[in-house]
C-alpha cells in the first residue's frame, strides 16, 4: 500500500506543469474567460487557475501593444483598444465578451 502511495505522488510530480496548464483557448471554450473592448481579458470564473491565466496574457497583450504603440506612434491605450474591439467581433460562438456596459454577452 505504502508503494501504491509513493507511486501516485512520483507520477503526479513527475508531470510537467505545462501540461496542466489551462490555455487561453480552453478557458474560452469552458467559459471561464472572455474578451473585452479594451485589448485584454477578464475572468469570468474567479478560480485561481484562471486568474493566473488572465494575468499572464494580459501582461503578454500589454507588452505586444505597448511595442506596436511606439511603432506607430501610437498610444499603448488606442492599440489596445483597437485590439479589443477586433478580438470582441472575432470571438466564437459560445464565447463571453464584455458588453460596453461591462456586463457578460455569449456570443
Amino acid at each position: 500500500m505504502k508503494r501504491l502511495y509513493c507511486g501516485i505522488l512520483l507520477g503526479c510530480l513527475l508531470l510537467s506543469p505545462a501540461v496542466m496548464a489551462l490555455t487561453l483557448e480552453q478557458a474560452r471554450q469552458q467559459g471561464r474567460v472572455g474578451e473585452t473592448l479594451n485589448g485584454y481579458i477578464a475572468a469570468v470564473q474567479q478560480d485561481a487557475e484562471t486568474l493566473a491565466l488572465v494575468k499572464q496574457i494580459n501582461e503578454g497583450r500589454a507588452h505586444q501593444y505597448q511595442l506596436l504603440a511606439q511603432q506607430n506612434n501610437m498610444t499603448t491605450r488606442e492599440v489596445a483598444s483597437i485590439a479589443g474591439l477586433k478580438l470582441v467581433e472575432r470571438a466564437k460562438s459560445g464565447e463571453y465578451v464584455r458588453g460596453i456596459n461591462g456586463q457578460w454577452l455569449k456570443k
